[in-house]
């Protein structure tokens, strides 16, 4: 049974905030960017709605990235790459690991496999270029 959420501008917002950016935002970064247009939104709100947005599958986490949560709002196959210089988080289209694996894992582990995801971790080009001109 889906629950059905009340409307509200300051929801809307937040959801709009985070699928209408590829930097895949922090839940500080939502509530800054939000702040001015709404004077009394909270941050525990801004919290409050992310944590439904992932229950209800409108988003995503990405994960922990430089000690705080980053949210996707693309919910489509895709994986990131988290650069360990800047810490910027990039996506990465494309399924890297696909059906057959998870239902090899699936099969010889005895499992439900109901979803898999793939992380690549670096530096990116914009840390390398900086790198380059430093040495």
């Amino acid at each position: 049974m889906e629950r059905k959420q009340n409307y509200s501008k300051k929801r809307e917002a937040i959801l709009s905030a985070i699928r209408g950016t590829t930097c895949h935002p922090t839940a500080e970064w939502v509530y800054q960017t939000l702040k001015p247009n709404y004077p009394d939104l909270s941050l525990g709100t801004v919290y409050r709605n992310i944590a439904q947005f992932k229950q209800d599958g409108m988003i995503i986490s990405v994960g922990v990235v430089n000690g705080q949560e980053r949210y996707d709002g693309n919910v489509n196959p895709h994986t990131h790459f988290v650069c360990s210089g800047c810490g910027s988080v990039i996506d990465i289209p494309g399924d890297f690991i696909g059906r057959e694996a998870n239902a090899e894992v699936a099969r010889r582990y005895h499992l439900h496999v109901e979803s898999s995801e793939v992380m690549f971790h670096g530096v990116c080009d914009r840390c390398m270029q900086g790198r380059k001109i430093e040495q």
